[in-house]
């Protein structure tokens, strides 16, 4: 029987993740798919090394690792809703690592270290970035923002462990002279590898397609200049504005609308918008906005009988979980639930008030 280092079979598993996003037709795929590159180059020679021990292979590992962190980041700022800054700074590191590599027959430099230092770095600002809240990744679909928040919290709860791997790598080398190091990268990968699967599904889910120029409006006040002097009474404007556009142009029904898009309909700054929704509701924006999709959801199961599913659609929403999860915070029921209570209140008799108002609908 045929046996195949585990590292292998992970980078198969990997490829095949690949596949399933290249296959997919969301715009923010391009960094997972640079991501999940980086992981299959990093598993194959990981495997590589373990199975045949050649310098390059040792050479070439630590450079690829430093490139994964960076990698993540990358695949999440889209979701923030802010300019990207220079890229290239991200890359230093692997520079670095690729300079200490070199010297590692020389000097045998703490490699290991090093590269958990930058684990644990860029995880601690995603993890940051993660708890901060929905309203914080301004760039994602307001349908998927909470999803893509826990995405965000794990990508970075990952950088933290694989940081702690390294060193637990770099402590095996130095009191067992890496004895153990296969075994920790085995189960370090086993653990990792359906997680990734799970948060790149889900970042390339929150991402949205790309918006048409022509509705493209920049906004042009500055957020100090556009706060008056009394913050209750710029936020009550703040929400007449909110509200006052979701009634004309059904703004909600947009599957990718954004806090950043929103912001730009408005014209005003997206922190001032989230900052108003939070203060006088005590919602985050995708919640205010899936409540106007869930008052739509219920109206048109009460008076259509049309498809759960293309009510679910029209309303804005893109996945039946999400659907059902805001129908439930919002209605308390389920929707067939709420259907079929609608339409049971319809066929009782007519009396008082309620007849009324029954026969006047």
């Amino acid at each position: 029987m045929i046996s195949v280092p585990l590292p292998f079979v992970i980078a198969l598993l990997l490829a095949f993740l690949l596949c399933l996003v290249l296959a997919r037709a969301e715009s923010g795929r391009r960094p997972v798919v640079i991501f999940l590159c980086a992981c299959i180059a990093l598993t194959v020679i990981v495997g590589l090394r373990w199975t045949f021990e050649a310098k390059i292979f040792r050479f070439l590992q630590p450079v690829i690792a430093a490139l994964l962190p960076p990698a993540a980041w990358f695949c999440f700022s889209g979701l923030r809703g802010m300019a990207r800054g220079r890229s290239w700074p991200h890359f230093l590191p692997a520079v670095a690592v690729l300079a200490l590599s070199a010297l590692w027959p020389r000097l045998h430099p703490p490699i290991d270290a090093l590269l958990a230092i930058l684990f644990f770095g860029y995880g601690a600002l995603l993890l940051r970035r993660g708890f901060a809240g929905p309203d914080s990744l301004a760039g994602a679909r307001l349908s998927e923002a909470p999803q893509a928040g826990k995405a965000t919290v794990l990508a970075g709860a990952l950088l933290l462990f694989s940081g702690f791997v390294d060193l637990a790598i770099a402590l095996d080398f130095g009191l067992r002279d890496g004895s153990h190091a296969a075994r920790i990268v085995a189960m370090g990968n086993m653990t990792m590898l359906p997680l990734i699967a799970w948060a790149m599904v889900v970042m390339t889910r929150s991402a949205p397609e790309a918006e048409p120029a022509s509705q493209v409006v920049e906004v042009v006040a500055k957020e100090e200049a556009s706060r008056g002097d009394d913050p209750a009474t710029d936020d009550d404007r703040v929400l007449a504005e909110v509200d006052r556009l979701m009634a004309e142009r059904k703004l909600y029904r947009d599957p990718d609308l954004t806090l950043d898009r929103l912001s730009r309909r408005l014209g005003i700054p997206a922190r001032q918008v989230s900052g108003a929704i939070n203060r006088k509701l005590g919602q985050n924006v995708s919640q205010a906005v899936n409540e106007w999709r869930i008052r739509e959801a219920m109206d048109l199961l009460a008076q259509t009988d049309r498809p759960v599913t293309a009510i679910m659609f029209e309303c804005g929403f893109q996945t039946k979980s999400n659907f059902n999860r805001e129908f439930l915070r919002i209605a308390g029921t389920t929707p067939s639930a709420w259907r079929r209570d609608a339409r049971s209140k319809a066929d009782e008799p007519l009396s008082g008030a309620a007849g009324i108002a029954s026969e006047s609908g």
